[in-house]
């Protein structure tokens, strides 16, 4: 079977002609960064003050959410027999939605880990203790012939990135 040829497309690069071009282009590059962060500055200093406005409206409306959903959990709570059918049930029924009790998964809080840790260890508990094991990459760039030929580890070197850095100018306008 012959080797299938994919053909590319014809660049749409613009590539300088010359160093001065070059030196232009890299200008250019500048120029349109400082464009762009103009532009997200007054982007953010829109999206502050709609927030602002909006933040103004939205409390007193959840003010009065939070009320209206303490009334309904008291009302519920001092209602939990008859809603649940003296516990039979989680949830209960409305006309216009329902409530539910759910019961938590429990969970774990540390305060002091490393009081903690001793603890555990003392009490010859450290079946509650983990220990992770990552590979030390560090260790392996010092000592790179020590490791030679080891599956699954390789060493790259000499990655090249191409950095365009314009000088920042102030535009006169």
């Amino acid at each position: 079977m012959a080797a299938t040829r994919i053909k590319q497309p014809a660049a749409n690069h613009l590539v300088p002609s010359c160093r001065d071009a070059c030196s232009a282009d890299i200008n250019k590059i500048g120029v349109i960064s400082r464009q762009i962060a103009v532009l997200q500055a007054a982007m953010n200093d829109e999206i502050a003050i709609i927030t602002d406005r909006y933040t103004g409206q939205f409390t007193p409306l959840q003010d009065q959410i939070k009320t209206l959903q303490q009334g309904v959990q008291i009302f519920c709570e001092a209602n939990r027999d008859e809603l649940t059918q003296n516990g039979k049930s989680k949830s209960a029924s409305f006309l216009t939605g329902i409530v539910q009790w759910r019961q938590r998964p429990p969970s774990v809080q540390v305060r002091g880990i490393d009081s903690v840790i001793e603890a555990l260890k003392q009490f010859n508990l450290d079946r509650f203790i983990r220990t992770k094991e990552e590979i030390n990459k560090e260790a392996i760039l010092n000592e790179p012939k020590t490791i030679a030929g080891i599956a699954g580890i390789t060493i790259k070197s000499g990655v090249e990135d191409f950095v365009i850095q314009p000088f920042e100018v102030e535009e006169v306008a």
